[in-house]
């Protein structure tokens, strides 16, 4: 399903132009989530939010642009999706945000109130001007973390993945590569 479609149980307004691909570690939802910008025909811009903090960091970085191509702008910003969005967004341009998780990290790190900042993301979001694909992780399926922090951790990224979903159009979850369409659903509703 490209991002441009409009299926029949949309959240009104400009939410219908977000995307929220998410998934474990190395399940393909970046790779997933750039094939979703490419076939949208748009403009592209990769919004990285990763701080490069390592060799080993700025290697990636490296190939991920190789991998890539040309035919992106790549945005480096750590914190200021909103002001990106409001400055970016658009009907020409699809958004790729990559990802959710090392903003959430940026966030933490930088001591900033993580619950406002992903209300203030959820609104932008709902006030869009052009498409917008936005990537996560799953990190809620595992072993149960043996520390306060990494379980602080995968509480906060559990409310982010689901604040986003909740105002984003699609929502596709992805393993070895494969998506799984969760919003909108074809299923009717779940009832007792």
């Amino acid at each position: 399903m490209s991002a441009s479609s409009s299926p029949k149980n949309a959240v009104p307004g400009g939410a219908a132009t977000a995307t929220l691909v998410f998934g474990g570690a190395r399940s393909g939802k970046s790779r997933f989530a750039e094939d979703l910008a490419v076939k949208s025909g748009l403009n592209r811009l990769y919004v990285a939010t990763s701080p490069i903090i390592d060799a080993e960091m700025h290697e990636r970085v490296v190939q991920h642009r190789a991998q890539r191509g040309e035919h992106w702008r790549t945005l480096e910003e750590e914190l200021d999706l909103i002001g990106v969005l409001d400055c970016e967004a658009g009907p020409e341009t699809v958004i790729l945000i990559d990802c959710l998780t090392l903003w959430l990290n940026n966030l933490i790190y930088r001591e900033r109130d993580v619950a406002t900042e992903t209300a203030r993301l959820a609104d932008a979001l709902r006030h869009l001007k052009g498409p917008c694909v936005l990537v996560s992780n799953e990190v809620g399926m595992g072993i149960v973390p043996d520390n306060p922090l990494a379980r602080s951790f995968r509480d906060l990224q559990g409310r982010l993945n689901q604040d986003i979903a909740a105002v984003a159009r699609q929502v596709i979850f992805v393993a070895a590569g494969l998506p799984l369409i969760l919003k909108p659903s074809s299923h009717a509703d779940i009832k007792i």
